[in-house]
């Protein structure tokens, strides 16, 4: 939404019969300006010409050199103004949604809504789609998400109309969520315990797309076209059904052993290894197959300890990672440059994850990350702005450490949850990041509106406060996924004692 929906360069409100009579004496759009509002802004100074307009309509009598005149210099001060509520004109109307679609003055909250309802639709998305994962394949959700979004995508850039663009955007955000968390949970069951972390590279792709949308944006005109080009290559990711198999794990969960067993083979055959004859065993099951619950993942202590914690843990950091990037729209530098720098950040998050992760364990850079984050918003909002390169720094730093923790959250949420409920588990407490998603707007822009840094404050509270409840969490460096809800109450809070227990069910360990 920053690139969607920037402020236009220029634009303001027209009087009644500004247009025709613009057309008759030939004038351009900045003559329109110079003649119709310039005056009233120089003989009335708290008016801008762009919320408000003279209360007059002109006709054909108007002259059109000084269509003023008639009232006498002196008396513009005194006409009568009228709000403006549909006659705006502008620059370059198809530059942004705000210029499109008329989101400006009385309507300027709805650029917030378009943000939240795409947030909206990403929590809605955690619910609906993370459930058919669970029951239906991580695979079949993924492919249709993928078309999902790029056939909105689409909608969305050529809407006639607001309310087109919104109920297309939302849906954009449903399956948008189905592509992500079911992209990440395919990856994270298809390797063994030894290679999760390749979940944190994933990230570091997503970075890379921090990196290229503000030159997308920038070479880029118009705000359709930067829709199309975010959304076309989700098409592309349909050819993955020919390269990328189900989840040998899911497979399993769902007595399909035949399946699963035969994609290990085929990734064992690929990698050069072959799989052990027990394996030929794994079928054997007399479990009934169960669907994923909201009941399971708070029906058990440690299960409900989890649970509450990565709700509110992606709750804090969708929250202040959004409104730390929404806030460089806001403080008036350069757009580009600062939302390139801002990203660039974090691929040395990332590289301090990768060199951490696996010695100090996830737990402790996790739950430091948010107290360092909190810490560098409070500075920030209190530092003097006579101090930019210093004051820049330390919100640097701030987004430093609030994309260490939501990069760790996507780890931990999916170690701690078993096999039947990781993808519907995952996605709900990912759901809390979609509140903050649909929060974070209206919070910056409106608190940013009573005192600038006054966002910051509240970003420090959560931050801390996030910091101290992971600590809570066991910590799950070397464990083996779970596989049921029992596996994960035999989790110690200190150490995974089921890794131990489990380290023969790790059904890719050996591929």
């Amino acid at each position: 939404m920053v690139f969607l929906g920037p402020a236009p360069d220029g634009y303001w409100c027209r009087i009644p019969g500004a247009a025709e009579l613009s057309e008759r004496c030939g004038w351009t759009l900045e003559e329109e300006q110079n003649l119709t509002v310039l005056p009233l802004h120089l003989a009335n100074g708290s008016s801008t010409g762009k919320c408000e307009r003279l209360d007059i309509v002109w006709d054909n009598s108007v002259s059109c050199t000084s269509p003023l005149t008639r009232y006498g210099n002196d008396s513009v001060s005194n006409l009568p103004l009228a709000a403006c509520h549909d006659n705006w004109v502008y620059k370059h109307r198809h530059s942004s949604i705000v210029s499109e679609y008329n989101l400006v003055c009385g309507n300027a909250w709805m650029l917030d809504l378009s943000q939240a309802i795409l947030s909206l639709g990403f929590l809605i998305g955690s619910f609906i789609l993370g459930y058919a994962a669970d029951r239906y394949g991580r695979l079949l959700v993924y492919l249709l998400s993928c078309l999902g979004v790029g056939i909105c995508g689409i909608i969305v850039a050529f809407a006639p109309n607001f309310t087109v663009f919104l109920i297309f955007r939302f849906l954009q955000g449903v399956f948008g969520k189905g592509t992500w968390m079911t992209c990440y949970v395919i990856v994270t069951e298809i390797v063994g315990s030894d290679q999760r972390i390749i979940g944190i590279v994933i990230q570091m792709f997503f970075t890379l797309g921090i990196m290229i949308l503000p030159g997308i944006a920038y070479l880029v005109p118009t705000w359709q076209g930067i829709q199309l080009v975010i959304s076309l290559p989700n098409f592309l990711f349909l050819l993955y059904y020919w390269v990328v198999p189900e989840s040998p794990r899911w497979l399993l969960t769902r007595k399909k052993g035949e399946k699963a067993l035969k994609i290990m083979h085929n990734i064992a055959k690929h990698n050069g290894k072959y799989l052990s004859p027990h394996y030929s065993e794994i079928t054997i099951s007399n479990e009934e197959v169960s669907n994923p619950s909201f009941l399971d993942l708070v029906r058990t202590p440690r299960m409900r300890r989890n649970t509450l914690v990565f709700m509110y843990a992606w709750f804090t950091s969708a929250l202040i990672y959004q409104g730390l990037v929404m806030r460089l729209g806001i403080v008036g530098r350069n757009l580009y440059l600062d939302f390139f720098i801002s990203g660039a950040m974090e691929l040395p998050a990332a590289l301090l994850i990768l060199l951490t992760i696996d010695r100090i364990g996830r737990r402790l850079p996790f739950g430091i990350s948010n107290i360092v984050a909190g810490i560098a918003c409070l500075i920030t909002a209190f530092l003097p702005e006579d101090i930019p390169w210093l004051k820049t720094t330390v919100a640097t730093l701030g987004r430093l450490g609030i994309t260490v923790s939501f990069e760790i959250v996507y780890l931990m949420n999916s170690e701690l949850y078993p096999t039947t409920l990781r993808n519907f588990g995952v996605s709900l407490c990912s759901s809390f990041c979609d509140l903050g998603g649909i929060i974070a707007p209206f919070l910056l822009f409106r608190l940013a509106a009573i005192w600038l840094e006054l966002p910051l404050i509240i970003f420090s509270i959560l931050a801390v406060v996030c910091g101290l409840l992971i600590l809570l969490l066991p910590e799950t460096k070397g464990i083996s996924l779970p596989e049921t809800v029992e596996d994960v109450e035999q989790i110690s809070s200190h150490f995974g004692k089921c890794g131990k227990k489990q380290k023969h069910r790790d059904t890719n360990s050996y591929i």
